[in-house]
C-alpha cells in the first residue's frame, strides 16, 4: 500500500516526527528541572520528601516520629506520610542532589502522562492513534489544575495513574501473567490504588487481583524485615491519621470527608457521615463498573472506580484528580467533543481556588461558595448518579 493514502502522522516520517514531539515534551520538562536545580528555584516540595524518605530509610532513622525529616532541605517542612514500601521504592532518588529530584520526577511524570493518553486513545479509538495526537493532548492536559499542580509539587500522581492504566487497560487486556503487579506497586506507594484490586475482582480478573494483593503485601512484608519498628508504627498509627497529611477541611481536600468536614465545622461525626455516604454511592458505582465492563467499555469502568476512589478516600487533594485526563480522552474517542471541552474547561478553570479558604474560612461559606468550593466532589457525585440513572432507564426501555 502506498503511504500517500495514509494520514500524514501514520506515514513513516510522520510517525517519527510524532514520536519526536512526545520526546520533546519530556526533554523540555527535564531541561526545566535542571534549570530549576542550577538556579536554586524552590520547586517540588513533595519530590524532596520522597528523596528525604529514602535517605532516612538508608540511614536507619525513624520515618514517622518527626513532623519534619532531618534529611529535607531547609525550605521544606513536611512529614513522610507514605507507606513504608514507598521509602524503598524511592531509593533511586537518594542518589540525586537536592533540587534535581524535582526535574527527574517531572520528566518522568510527563512521560507517564503521554503513556496514559496513548493507552486511552488506543482503547477507545477506531484506528491507531498517532504520536502527534498523543503529544497534542498531553500538552493540553498540562493546563488542567490537577496536572500542573502535580508537576509543580513534584508529586507522583501521574506516575501512579500510568501504572494503573497500563495494568488494567493493557496488561489485563492481553491476559499477561504480570497483570495486577503494577496496581500492587502503585498501592505500595500510596494506599488509594488498593481500590483497583476489588475493581479487578468485580470485573472477573481475580488472578490479576491476587497478584496485585500479593505484590502489595510482599513489599510491605519486606519492610517489616528491613525496618520493623517503623513499619509497625505506620500501620498502627500513621495510616489511620488523616490529619497527618494536613487539615482535612481545607478546600483542596476534594473528597466526601473534606466536603462533610467543611459543612459541619469538623464535627466529630463528620468522617462517619462521609463513610456512610461513600457506602451508599458504592452501590451504583459497583453496578456501573460491572455493567460497563461487560459491555466492553473497560476504560469507562476503570474511570468510575478511579473517581469513586477520589470521593471515598479520607483525603483527596485536588492534585490527585489527574484522572480528569483519561476522562477527557475517553470523551473525545466517543465523539463527545462538547463534553470533553466542558470537562477541560472545568478542570482548567481551577474553580475551587476562587473562594475563601485557609484557617477557618471554609466554615463561613454561603451556598454559592459551598458549591464552588466542593465542585470536584459534587460533579462526580452527580456524574455517578446520572450515569446510573441513564443505565437504569435504558434497561427499562428494553423491557
Amino acid at each position: 500500500m502506498s503511504t500517500r493514502r495514509l494520514p500524514a502522522e501514520f506515514r513513516p516520517g510522520g510517525l517519527s516526527r510524532g514520536r519526536l514531539s512526545v520526546g520533546l515534551l519530556v526533554a523540555v520538562a527535564l531541561a526545566v528541572g535542571v534549570l530549576a536545580w542550577l538556579t536554586g528555584w524552590r520547586l517540588g516540595a513533595d519530590a524532596e520528601v520522597y528523596r528525604a524518605g529514602a535517605l532516612t530509610f538508608l540511614h536507619g532513622d525513624p520515618l514517622y516520629i518527626a513532623e519534619r525529616l532531618a534529611t529535607l532541605p531547609s525550605w521544606v517542612s513536611l512529614p513522610f506520610t507514605y507507606p513504608p514500601a514507598a521509602a524503598l521504592l524511592f531509593v533511586p532518588l537518594a542518589a540525586l542532589p537536592p533540587g534535581l529530584c524535582w526535574g527527574l520526577v517531572t520528566a518522568s511524570s510527563v512521560l507517564a502522562l503521554t503513556l496514559v493518553v496513548r493507552s486511552c486513545l488506543r482503547t477507545g479509538a477506531r484506528r491507531l492513534p498517532g504520536a502527534f495526537a498523543v503529544a497534542g493532548l498531553s500538552l493540553l492536559a498540562l493546563a488542567l489544575e490537577p496536572v500542573w499542580k502535580t508537576l509543580f509539587l513534584g508529586q507522583v500522581n501521574l506516575l501512579l495513574m500510568a501504572l494503573v492504566v497500563l495494568d488494567v487497560l493493557v496488561l489485563c487486556a492481553r491476559g499477561s501473567r504480570w497483570s495486577g503487579v503494577l496496581v500492587g506497586v502503585a498501592a505500595a506507594v500510596k494506599l488509594t490504588p488498593l481500590i483497583f484490586l476489588p475493581h479487578l475482582l468485580f470485573t472477573g480478573r481475580w488472578r490479576a487481583a491476587l497478584r496485585g494483593l500479593g505484590t502489595f503485601a510482599g513489599l510491605q512484608g519486606l519492610m517489616f524485615l528491613l525496618m520493623p519498628a517503623d513499619a509497625g508504627r505506620y500501620w498502627a498509627e500513621a495510616a489511620s491519621d488523616p490529619e497527618r497529611v494536613g487539615a482535612v477541611h481545607w478546600i483542596f481536600n476534594q473528597s466526601l470527608n473534606g466536603m462533610v468536614s467543611r459543612a459541619t465545622g469538623l464535627a466529630p461525626w463528620s468522617l462517619g457521615a462521609a463513610v456512610g455516604i461513600a457506602a451508599l454511592l458504592a452501590v451504583p458505582a459497583i453496578w456501573l463498573v460491572v455493567r460497563l465492563h461487560r459491555r466492553g467499555e473497560t476504560a469507562a469502568a476503570l474511570l468510575v472506580t478511579a473517581f469513586y476512589a477520589l470521593l471515598a478516600s479520607p483525603v483527596s487533594w485536588s492534585h490527585h484528580w489527574v484522572w480528569a485526563v483519561p476522562l477527557i480522552v475517553l470523551l473525545l474517542t466517543r465523539g463527545r467533543t462538547w463534553w470533553a471541552l466542558a470537562v477541560t474547561a472545568f478542570f482548567a478553570s481551577a474553580v475551587i481556588m476562587f473562594v475563601p479558604n485557609g484557617g477557618r474560612a471554609e466554615f463561613g461559606w454561603g451556598p454559592v461558595a459551598f458549591v464552588l468550593g466542593n465542585a470536584y466532589v459534587l460533579a462526580v457525585v452527580l456524574g455517578i448518579l446520572g450515569l446510573a440513572a441513564r443505565e437504569w432507564h435504558r434497561d427499562r426501555a428494553l423491557l
